[in-house]
């Protein structure tokens, strides 16, 4: 499936969101990672997440597509992040 993920969570955990996304998605934009995940990938990586943030503060928010290809994408000014490697 195909993920974008989009947090907003308290500074301090800021770090370890995102080298928790990293190591599953690529980091497109500040808060926002997307990329191909299977079903077992994605239920690991929200896993780990919800060990790392507290969800009575912080709000993670993904969005599932059978394949980027549904998707349309336009970006406006610089065009951060990107396919890459992932950690």
């Amino acid at each position: 499936m195909f993920v974008i993920l989009v947090y907003d969570t308290a500074a301090e955990r800021n770090p370890k969101v995102l080298k928790t996304c990293r190591k599953y998605l690529h980091w497109t934009q500040r808060s926002v990672f997307q990329g191909q995940l299977s079903a077992a990938q994605y239920r690991s990586l929200m896993a780990a997440l919800t060990a790392v943030i507290d969800t009575d503060y912080d709000s993670i928010v993904t969005y599932t597509a059978r394949s980027p290809e549904l998707i349309d994408s336009h970006t406006l000014g610089v065009d951060l992040g990107g396919p890459g490697d992932i950690l």
